[in-house]
């Protein structure tokens, strides 16, 4: 990967690109440091008291602790990502919108422009119980009025929108994806938090600890071996051979060559595990706006991320929506009628509804296998964390986290290689 970066760095169109990320980066990391009006200063001391196991340490996380300290852009992209996942959805679901997705170019600028949409009203509701929920937890200055709470919620929504711009700008001239990016310069931001507990670990009150070390040095071998294993898991692929038939054209002979169909082990990303998180954290986030009752405290320690019942709840919902995930992107009938009509087949398979219950069936087999991995990837930290009785208390959400900084980093790389690839490329002309 570091080689791939410093051969693209001598390459000016490539250079150009990295830079051009790299501003937007930095742009994007000041706008999460850039204080609202009327939010009290120690927001963050009081945010980590009443969040713990909500959607709202999760969404903190994401967004590289702009939620927490109530930022300009504290909302992060989390109103870009649903929009772009319930534009998706729907794309399936509306016959209208699925034939814009097939106009090519023009119906893609539609879509865009209808998620944007999608994107700031889901900002302003956002926003608004986001305000509501500083206020109700005592976390703005005193005496605050309607008109402060109209300029919080608008400050709230320029930032969501201002990000989402952002995003797009990096699709347009940058490297990678432009959400990606920044949910990776968000997660990548908490480092220093990282290192800083752990060398809290390291010397408690001021002594060095040995059982510190011990535990430093079994976060940094478990965090390594997992790094390993979600790099190892990303680019891992089921392929299905397939054969194209041959056919004679006046005095030549075209096809007969043989190719496969690649079945990413991870084809889902990280979507279902936010969300998973997203559902099995609701009672606890409906508990932070009700910090009187004893109810709902009740309700947030049965559903705290600490839990049993939550870790299996959250294990249950990450295979379902792997599989939910899946249903919706992948076609195996689709993929089945491609290959009927340009002569494919797959080896000892008859092609047609054959051929499509094949893949369903490999699809079915690998979709389990990934919806494992993934859940591994999360569930283990919250377990490490329960076991050692909240020594890991800052990493247990940290598998996810680490899900998404791999994947983009393999996803910039590849996209790096592919272009280098294309500018080396001397073509049929040479």
């Amino acid at each position: 990967m570091f080689q791939t970066l410093k051969n693209a760095w001598k390459v000016p169109e490539l250079k150009s690109k990295l830079l051009f990320t790299l501003v937007i980066v930095i742009l994007y990391r000041i706008g999460s440091v850039l204080p609202v009006p009327y939010v009290s200063p120690d927001v963050l001391s009081t945010f980590n008291q009443v969040s713990a196991g909500s959607i709202f340490q999760y969404l903190n996380i994401l967004s590289g602790d702009a939620f927490g300290r109530a930022t300009l852009f504290a909302l992060g992209v989390s109103p870009y990502i649903t929009s772009s996942i319930v534009i998706q959805l729907l794309t399936i679901a509306i016959p209208a919108l699925e034939r814009l997705a097939k106009e090519g170019d023009e119906g893609k600028k539609k879509l865009t422009a209808l998620t944007r949409l999608v994107t700031v009203a889901l900002a302003l509701i956002t926003a608004i119980g986001y305000a509501f929920y500083l206020k109700n937890g005592g976390m703005l200055v005193a005496g605050t009025n309607a008109f402060h709470m109209i300029v919080i919620i608008a400050c709230y929504c320029a930032g969501a929108a201002l990000v989402m711009w952002l995003a797009e700008k990096i699709n347009d001239n940058g490297i990678g994806n432009g959400i990606s990016m920044i949910l990776f310069a968000g997660i990548v931001a908490r480092g220093p938090a990282i290192v800083s507990s752990l060398w809290s670990m390291l010397f408690k009150d001021g002594k060095f600890s040995i059982l510190g070390l011990l535990l430093v040095i079994l976060s940094l071998a478990i965090s390594l071996a997992i790094v390993g294993f979600v790099v190892f898991m990303t680019n891992s692929e089921r392929r299905i051979p397939i054969q194209y038939a041959k056919k004679v054209v006046g005095r030549k002979m075209y096809g007969g060559q043989g190719t496969n169909l690649p079945i990413k082990l991870n084809m889902s990303g990280v979507m279902p595990i936010i969300f998973a998180n997203s559902i099995v954290a609701i009672p606890a986030t409906i508990a932070a706006f009700f910090p009187n009752s004893s109810f709902w405290q009740k309700v947030n320690n049965i559903f705290n991320y600490n839990s049993l019942l939550y870790v299996v709840l959250f294990l249950i919902l990450i295979i379902a929506f792997s599989y939910f995930y899946i249903a919706i992107s992948f076609n195996p009938v689709e993929v089945a009628n491609n290959l009927k009509k340009n002569g494919g087949s797959i080896p000892g398979i008859r092609p047609g509804r054959p051929t499509s219950d094949y893949i369903t069936r490999v699809l079915n087999r690998i979709t389990l296998i990934g919806a494992f991995f993934l859940g591994f990837i999360a569930v283990f930290p919250m377990i490490v964390n329960m076991i050692s009785g909240g020594q890991f208390a800052g990493l247990a959400f940290g598998g996810s986290s680490l899900l998404i900084v791999v994947g983009v980093a393999l996803e910039t790389t590849r996209d790096l290689e592919a272009q280098m690839s294309l500018r080396h490329y001397k073509g049929f002309l040479e």
